[in-house]
């Protein structure tokens, strides 16, 4: 049986480019979801768009909102798939799960922002749910944020703990390249 392949690229929206998310690791996820996306183009395999979205008028995300938009560098052509959420994961709430076994799809890899939300929070469903599931970590990213007791962490050691907390129980993580090598070559 020949593996059926879908790329989900989630939430790679203006939204992110707001400075009151503070600072990112990864500057490069973006070109790196690009490369990807090319290359799943050229196959004519599954490409699916998330894209966050809230009611609340004054969220970078209310669809009004310039931030809403999904960035240029990986925008959606011809029939690809938008599939807009309102919640962490792009499972709940939406018709992806569907979409997926509708086109039968057994392989999901896994790109966009950010890295322990809505990126985290789908890797996690989607190996639940039984689909052979990729995330690509150079081709997502995270910010710095406070925890419960007002300690800060830095974007990257965000971003490395989400990835070991998924890797070989939800996950298998792999860069850009190693993704490109494994599916392409």
């Amino acid at each position: 049986m020949v593996k059926k392949k879908a790329l989900i690229i989630i939430d790679v929206q203006k939204a992110f480019d707001d400075k009151k998310w503070g600072e990112r690791n990864n500057l490069n996820a973006e070109d790196n979801i690009s490369k990807i996306l090319k290359l799943w183009r050229e196959k004519e395999w599954l490409v699916i768009h998330i894209q966050h979205t809230s009611d609340n008028p004054s969220s970078v995300f209310y669809p009004k909102n310039e931030g809403f938009a999904i960035k240029e560098i990986v925008e959606p052509v011809d029939a690809e798939v938008i599939i807009t959420k309102k919640v962490n994961s792009s499972f709940i709430g939406t018709n992806l799960e569907g979409s997926l076994r509708g086109n039968e799809i057994t392989t999901v890899v896994i790109t966009g922002l950010t890295t322990p939300h809505c990126v985290s929070t789908t890797t996690r469903m989607s190996g639940n749910l039984g689909f052979d599931t990729y995330l690509i970590s150079d081709a997502t990213a995270a910010f710095g944020m406070k925890d419960q007791n007002d300690t800060f962490y830095d974007a990257e050691t965000i971003h490395n703990i989400s990835l070991a907390t998924l890797h070989n129980e939800f996950a298998t993580i792999l860069t850009t390249e190693q993704l490109i090598n494994h599916f392409i070559k």
